[in-house]
């Protein structure tokens, strides 16, 4: 439901009540930006807010942040701050906190801000509600980093001198948002408790959240089907049961809200492990998959194939440029020409890969792509672990192959760029972990970022796009829509481009 639809049709908000949620997998901690997983987005920005948010369109919509200027040259940008806000401790939220946020803790901690805010030539304070940063160069899509998933503010009183991955605030969130930290029965369940001191007057109309931990899918369709719990998204239903889901009178699908995200899932590659950096092997990989399957038996149509490193609905996608169809005769013979000739057995090699434990979707997509890579001699040897270990291993390199959906947040520059330029190889989790290395895309990267016009950019972001489908250093699969299942009297909760992952302040149920 969009904003106002509610009120649109005569429904007054109604103050009260537990929404009771579905959490999958359980993260291993709830503090933007030392931790970035999906499940984080999803319940910390109840708790965490940015300057802004955005429209399914991508307009800026006021949060932390008033009002804005920008100079006619995209390189001075002015926030006002909202006077009288408060963190949860009590402690006014101020400027300090902002340039802090963006200066230091998100340079540090975040995989892609530091790419971004150390275009930041001055970051200053002219007084407690103003903040004013001034850019090394022209940065069109630079507001889109304001967002609470991109960069949530923190409180600098709680982390400034202290390692910011392990500070006592990491375990016991302090945020400013409508919503406050209350409990966490680790395996069980998150609850979060409503801020009596919340900015917004009279909000939020919801006493408390809790997101429920229920490892197994069909008691997650059962506690949505039976009423126990109001809302699911992302991974919480398997894409196999939504159609189901979809014929409840009491429920509503949508696959809104994720506009802002884009996300596009891939077979991530370390190209440090042979034979993975020769680009023939993984031109068969990529030949070998029938991304058309995927889409439709997987995921019973819910998202759509990849065609390429940027999603269609993230600007700047060239249509034109498009991954070969899938053909084992092609993928047989590049593996031939790599010199990978099959043993007795008919394998060439052996590749371990470690299963993304994000439902059970993920673990029949493991699978798939063993039964595929089998078909042109590559034995895929599957591992299993749980979130934070996958998080921790895939950022310490400690992997072969896996699979990983990132979002894209709109511009290539924000999203795309990170997982292919050779400056941010580095061990945190979505950076480019894979380990790809091509100057000429690093320098197209670059042009795009520093362009002033966006027929400019296009023409970088098209070079580009063709020359990562030519390398292919991950192996791109679906773009993914993931499905928002809500009781019909649960009101307001898709109302922005960013759908679940917002503040919740509007959210009410309907008696």
């Amino acid at each position: 439901m969009r904003a106002g639809d509610a009120l649109a049709q005569g429904v007054q908000p109604r103050r009260g009540g537990t929404l009771q949620s579905i959490l999958t997998p359980e993260p291993p901690i709830l503090q933007i930006g030392v931790n970035n997983q999906g499940p984080t987005l999803i319940v910390a920005p109840k708790m965490f807010e940015g300057l802004l948010t955005f429209t399914p369109t991508l307009e800026p919509i006021p949060v932390l942040a008033t009002s804005w200027t920008i100079s006619p040259d995209n390189k001075e940008f002015v926030f006002k701050l909202r006077e009288n806000v408060t963190w949860h401790d009590g402690r006014p939220f101020t400027a300090e906190d902002v340039i802090f946020s963006v200066m230091k803790f998100h340079m540090e901690v975040a995989p892609r801000a530091r790419a971004i805010f150390s275009l930041i030539e001055t970051a200053e304070a002219p007084d407690p509600h103003t903040v004013r940063f001034v850019l090394k160069q022209s940065f069109q899509p630079f507001l889109l980093m304001f967002d609470a998933t991109a960069c949530a503010m923190v409180a600098k009183h709680l982390f400034d001198g202290q390692d910011y991955r392990t500070a006592p605030a990491v375990q016991r969130p302090v945020g400013t948002g409508p919503f406050r930290f209350a409990e966490w029965q680790r395996g069980n369940f998150i609850r979060l408790e409503r801020n009596p001191t919340y900015w917004q007057e009279g909000k939020p109309y919801l006493d408390n959240i809790i997101y429920r931990i229920v490892p197994d899918s069909q008691s997650r369709r059962l506690a949505l089907e039976s009423g126990q719990v109001q809302l699911t998204s992302a991974s919480d239903i398997e894409p196999f049961d939504v159609p189901a889901m979809r014929s409840r009178p009491n429920l509503e699908v949508s696959t809104q809200g994720w506009e802002y995200f884009s996300p596009l899932s891939w077979v991530e590659l370390n190209h440090r492990v042979a034979p993975l950096g020769d680009a023939r092997v993984r031109q068969a990989m990529s030949l070998a998959i029938d991304r058309n399957f995927i889409a439709q038996r997987l995921w019973f149509g819910i998202g759509k194939p990849a065609t390429n490193p940027v999603a269609s609905t993230t600007r700047f996608f060239d249509r034109s440029v498009a991954l070969p169809a899938h053909n084992i005769r092609e993928a047989n013979a590049l593996l031939d020409a790599a010199g990978h000739r099959p043993n007795a057995q008919g394998v060439r090699f052996t590749l371990k890969h470690l299963v993304l434990p994000y439902g059970e979707v993920w673990s029949r997509l493991a699978e798939y792509l063993r039964q595929s890579l089998r078909q042109v001699g590559i034995a895929l040897e599957l591992e299993s672990t749980d979130a934070g270990s996958w998080a921790r291993r895939i950022g310490n390199w400690e992997y072969e192959t896996s699979v990983n959906f990132v979002y894209q947040f709109g511009d290539p520059t924000l999203g795309v760029e990170r997982t292919y330029v050779s400056s941010n190889i580095q061990k945190v989790t979505f950076t480019n972990t894979g380990g790809y290395s091509n100057p000429e895309v690093d320098e197209l990267f670059a042009q795009a970022r520093t362009a002033s016009t966006a027929a400019e950019r296009q023409t970088a972001f098209t070079a580009v796009q063709r020359i990562l489908v030519r390398d292919v250093p991950q192996i791109w699969l679906m773009e993914m829509a993931f499905p928002t299942i809500s009781d019909k009297r649960l009101r307001n909760v898709i109302t922005t481009g960013l759908g679940v992952h917002t503040n919740f302040a509007d959210v009410f149920l309907a008696s």
